[in-house]
């Protein structure tokens, strides 16, 4: 099997995944992979990049089936003035064209990634590798790991942004 550069990351930061791969006729999209894969569409992890007023680029990582929030994404990040990263800045940004982005292995130091809570429930998630009809299955806590991701609720009103797992908040 292909060893791509999110495999070797992982691999070197020791992190148990499972690769997996799909037809490359699949649909683009989380809803196609899932269906492709056997997983549910939560499952498929959405790598998106958002970008602030001041210029910085922040990775943001929720469920296949959700959407951001975003007054809580603008809370998370610190920015009331925040937009989708255009398809030319994600690659300037990642090294990877919109469609497999990978979630790590490419950030520079100080770079912030962002993990939506709901995800922390899940037993796995898939993530991009970077080429179309690979998928790495990875669970959520090791994702944390590879990503240097800050867990925040991004997708449920009835919490609040900082949101903890088990419950508890911290602000």
């Amino acid at each position: 099997m292909t060893t791509l550069p999110a495999h070797a990351f992982l691999d070197a930061m020791g992190i148990p995944h499972q690769r997996l791969t799909f037809p490359v006729a699949v649909d683009k999209g989380a809803a196609s992979v899932a269906r492709a894969l056997g997983y549910t569409e939560r499952q498929m992890v959405k790598t998106l990049i958002f970008e602030t007023g001041g210029g910085e680029r922040v990775l943001v990582m929720v469920g296949g089936d959700q959407k951001a929030i975003s007054g809580h994404l603008k809370k998370a990040i610190g920015s009331r003035n925040i937009k989708m990263a255009s398809p030319a800045a994600v690659e300037e940004t990642t090294g990877y064209k919109l469609g497999s982005i990978p979630p790590f292995h490419w950030q520079p130091e100080g770079f912030r990634s962002f993990l939506d809570l709901s995800l922390m429930d899940e037993k796995v998630v898939g993530v991009g590798v970077g080429q179309w009809g690979h998928e790495i299955m990875i669970s959520p806590a090791d994702l944390v790991k590879a990503a240097n991701a800050t867990v925040v609720n991004l997708t449920d009103r009835s919490k609040p942004v900082w949101a903890q797992v088990g419950g508890e908040t911290d602000g």
